[in-house]
């Protein structure tokens, strides 16, 4: 498939997507989740990828949906069933990227609104500008925090700050959302892009195995008691222990080197 409202590269383990329609401040269409879905299919059959890294093209992140991609705007115009537009496109997105067996890198480069700021959220680390903010603008428009939103939201933040957000669409800043945990990391924006491709580097080289069952076992463990969670912590280290990645860790820290790790 060709691109023309994402750019996708794969190299030396790290994948990177970059939204890019940067003159609508890379808002969504059927165009753009049908190229992403063919880049993340890539990505998942891809088994020498280490890490995903997302970003956005320009000086925003995602505006979230193009409401003019439906016609959704225009007075007169047949309205249109957005729970299918959810569960066709928005759903399937979000369950990709939190099922991709890696870590997910989400680089929020400016403002992230709407779906945009929750499929941002999806990632398992997501660092921002120090100039990008974070909306959920749905309320705006008489809606629910979809994406995601609504289960993402309370989890990391807690009711009432959730809430907050939800219903008033307040612009939070990459400083407060970081300070309140909504985020991993605010960074100078200067320092941006050396800091992220830093960090893409690392898990690139790092036990990618491990950290996929780690993001499995942190996301799977919502509804379950302590019980259940030592369990699959031990099913997970049974595996993991026999892996070539550990045995290579151990190794190296025997001979005082920097583990190679394979991912494996």
């Amino acid at each position: 498939m060709n691109y023309e409202s994402i750019l996708f590269e794969n190299a030396n383990g790290i994948a990177r997507i970059t939204l890019n329609r940067p003159d609508r401040l890379n808002s969504f269409t059927v165009a753009m989740h049908t190229e992403l879905r063919d880049a993340l299919a890539k990505v998942r059959a891809e088994p020498s990828t280490r890490v995903l890294l997302i970003t956005g093209a320009g000086r925003g992140f995602c505006a979230g949906q193009d409401l003019a991609d439906r016609g959704a705007v225009a007075s007169g115009d047949k309205p249109v069933d957005l729970g299918e537009t959810v569960e066709t496109w928005w759903a399937p997105l979000v369950m990709n990227l939190r099922t991709l067996p890696l870590p997910v890198v989400c680089a929020v480069n400016g403002v992230a609104a709407g779906a945009g700021a929750n499929v941002a959220l999806a990632a398992d680390l997501v660092l921002a500008t120090k100039s990008a903010s974070f909306i959920q603008s749905f309320c705006k428009l008489g809606l629910i925090p979809d994406t995601g939103g609504t289960w993402i939201l309370p989890r990391l933040l807690g009711t009432a700050r959730a809430m907050g957000l939800a219903m008033l669409g307040d612009k939070l800043s990459a400083d407060q959302a970081a300070e309140w945990g909504l985020i991993w990391k605010s960074i100078e924006d200067a320092k941006f892009k050396d800091e992220v491709e830093a960090l893409v580097t690392q898990l690139a080289q790092a036990p990618t195995k491990g950290l996929a069952r780690t993001k499995e076992l942190i996301l799977g463990s919502g509804p379950l008691n302590i019980d259940e969670a030592l369990k699959r912590e031990a099913a997970a280290m049974r595996e993991l222990g026999f892996g070539a990645d550990y045995l290579e860790g151990v190794a190296a820290f025997k001979e005082k080197r920097t583990p190679t790790f394979t991912g494996r």
